[in-house]
């Protein structure tokens, strides 16, 4: 089933289109908005540290060991699995550990969902950043996909900066310094601009 869109993906694709006639004849090109949304914040931080720094065949593989042997896949559950237990999923020890610190950070409360919706993008970042495993990357990846954020840049990412450079830059790939500057054109809308923009590289919707 489609997720629904975000609420204020009309007004943004409006207001991009409007201001900038890449944005404009990238919005025109795919009209299929679909910002994936796998729903469960654990979860879908789980299978983020899964999936690190390995193919997207061998992750999938990979979790699905996972989820098989741990069934329910819930904090205060994977916070009691030894590291041998989740290694022999497939998990290197030290992304055993990565998960176990997630788990950890849940059932204590150092990262707790409920409060995201009153905090700013910068310290729900910190909040996530503070995870063994999570650097910064990976916390804007969930702010666009399972929290969608309107207004997440992330410099990091090299579609973006491919995408930024073949539609703007002549195909010289931009400084994080360039980088930044060029994103501040698109803001309050930057993850409207960003999903776009990877949508020009691959024409698969981007799932997180």
């Amino acid at each position: 089933m489609k997720p629904p869109q975000p609420p204020y993906w009309q007004t943004a694709c409006v207001e991009l289109a409007a201001a900038d006639p890449v944005m404009a004849a990238l919005i025109a090109r795919y009209p299929d908005c679909v910002l994936g949304n796998r729903g469960d914040p654990f979860q879908t931080l789980t299978r983020a540290i899964v999936g690190q720094q390995i193919s997207v065949k061998a992750a999938d593989s990979v979790w699905a060991r996972f989820a098989a042997y741990a069934q329910t896949i819930s904090p205060e559950h994977i916070v009691t699995f030894e590291l041998d237990a989740l290694a022999a999923c497939g998990l290197s020890r030290r992304k055993a550990e990565y998960l176990r610190d997630l788990a950890g950070h849940f059932v204590d409360g150092r990262v707790e969902p409920a409060r995201w919706t009153h905090m700013d993008d910068e310290t729900v970042i910190a909040e996530l950043i503070d995870v063994r495993g999570i650097g910064r990357w990976t916390a804007e990846m969930f702010l666009i996909f399972n929290l969608r954020r309107p207004d997440i840049w992330p410099v990091d990412d090299i579609g973006l900066q491919k995408a930024v450079a073949l539609h703007y830059l002549n195909n010289e790939r931009p400084t994080p310094k360039m980088l930044r500057q060029h994103g501040e054109r698109h803001a309050p809308w930057r993850t409207v601009a960003t999903w776009y923009l990877w949508r020009s590289l691959d024409p698969a919707v981007v799932q997180y």
